[in-house]
């Protein structure tokens, strides 16, 4: 079993949009949607939910009115100011926290001298186990505000990867996050490889180099793909000549396609809409990812 993890330093390059062709173009295979924080390749695979639960990455405090003596030793500890008082002036002061400022960190807790404060699990998102038209697919939705998004991503990945060992399945393709943090991270670590969607702009090829250092570092093996290659032919040029100097793979490049938002809208992936510049570009990209997975090897036709 190989995993595929796709990945971009930046959003808005086109990187879901692969994915969902590689998964038309894959054969058993299972996906995985680890853009915990605005995943949305469930728009264009529509997948019908058979199994889901809750998802646990923290904890929040809740003060027991009850048995609060209203000390404030909890807001006089407190660093992020969750917690709030009221009717202070009144000599009726009511403390209480407030869940979106809660950090978690639970200072509150082993500072009041009544026990008068709960530290519950608080539930964060919920992850999904759906079937689609493409094969089985692991996907989640964190809250708003939330936070540990690389927990929930490794939930996500365990998800997928059991269902692939269970199936028998050949790969498992993963939608990443943008950028290069946490969840980015717990979505890349141990991957087969790693397939970096930029674009010819200037952020495009500066946040290039910052997730490709984040896979040099890990040990990932790491190939680039130019999206939308044709707003800018002399910055498509540069990006790839400077990732085959740094060693990485240029899978493909493909132009921009009125085809993808046509396809999009249509809830399909654009391999599923004809034959056109972009689709024939992302199938020439896949082919060749496929001959990097199982010979060690690539070839670039552009």
């Amino acid at each position: 079993m190989k995993e595929i993890v796709v990945i971009s330093g930046k959003g808005g390059t086109g990187k879901t949009s692969v994915v969902a062709s590689f998964a038309v173009l894959a054969k058993n295979k299972v996906l995985a949607d680890c853009d915990v924080d605005a995943a949305d390749l469930h728009l264009i695979l529509e997948p019908t939910v058979i199994e889901h639960g809750e998802f646990s990455g923290g904890r929040r405090a809740v003060i027991r009115q009850d048995d609060c003596v209203d000390c404030g030793a909890c807001q006089a500890r407190c660093r992020f100011d969750a917690v709030k008082v009221e009717g202070e002036q009144t000599g009726n002061a009511i403390f209480s926290v407030d869940p979106i400022a809660c950090e978690g960190c639970g200072v509150c807790v082993h500072v009041c001298p009544v026990d008068a404060i709960d530290f519950p699990e608080h539930i964060n998102g919920e992850w999904f186990v759906s079937d689609t038209r493409c094969g089985p697919m692991v996907h989640a939705r964190l809250g708003i505000a939330e936070e540990n998004s690389g927990k929930l991503v490794s939930i996500v990945r365990d998800k997928a990867r059991t269902i692939a060992e269970t199936k028998g399945c050949d790969y498992v393709i993963i939608d990443g996050p943008p950028g290069t943090g946490c969840p980015v991270i717990a979505s890349m670590s141990g991957a087969d490889m790693v397939v970096i969607v930029t674009e010819p702009t200037l952020s495009g090829a500066h946040d290039l180099e910052r997730v490709a250092g984040v896979a040099k570092h890990f040990g990932i093996p790491a190939a680039v793909c130019i999206n939308k290659r044709d707003i800018n032919h002399s910055q498509s040029a540069g990006i790839a000549r400077k990732a085959r100097e740094s060693g990485l793979p240029v899978l493909g490049t493909i132009p921009y396609d009125e085809a993808v938002t046509k396809a999009q809208v249509l809830g399909k992936a654009v391999v599923e809409q004809g034959d056109g510049a972009a689709a024939r570009d992302i199938k020439s990209a896949w082919g060749q990812l496929l001959q990097l997975l199982n010979n060690g090897n690539w070839y670039d036709n552009n």
